[in-house]
């Protein structure tokens, strides 16, 4: 393959990739795997879990938790839902999954963010609360600890 047809492959499949993290984007609180989103690009699993780490820095499936998680934020600073209902509309299917991603993510249960989250907010535009409650993972917290020391 000569340096012109590897570049416009390599185009074809970041298109491919950011289709997929659009999808991911729109369709987070459908039942989403691996499986369906790599045939939807047309490509194997493994290959396509590659390519998005690759492209993104995380696998599809993590990236589809990290999407959860943050809307799962914004609904249960409303606090009209419970957390057990915040979890299904987000599109989880086990409680005890969202609970322990939830807590990896942004540091204290759904429960505790709940009660928490809905005073620390109050008068905050909703864009501005949602960009400073974004999940930050552990890797991303590690390499900015560093850099404010």
């Amino acid at each position: 393959m000569t340096n012109g047809a590897a570049a416009a492959q390599s185009l074809r499949d970041l298109a491919l990739l950011r289709r997929v993290r659009d999808r991911i984007d729109r369709e987070y609180a459908q039942p989403l795997d691996v499986e369906a989103l790599a045939r939807g690009a047309h490509m194997s699993a493994g290959h396509l879990s590659r390519e998005f780490r690759r492209a993104y820095g995380e696998s599809p499936y993590g990236y589809l938790m990290t999407r959860r998680i943050e809307r799962a934020m914004t609904l249960l600073r409303r606090g009209d839902l419970t957390v057990t209902e915040v979890c299904f509309a987000v599109g989880c299917s086990s409680l005890g999954t969202f609970s322990t991603r939830f807590a990896e993510l942004v540091g204290v249960p759904p429960s505790t963010y709940r009660k928490e989250a809905a005073g620390e907010l109050a008068g905050l535009p909703s864009c501005q609360a949602a960009q400073a409650t974004r999940p930050v993972r552990n890797r991303e917290a590690a390499v900015s600890g560093r850099a404010l020391a």
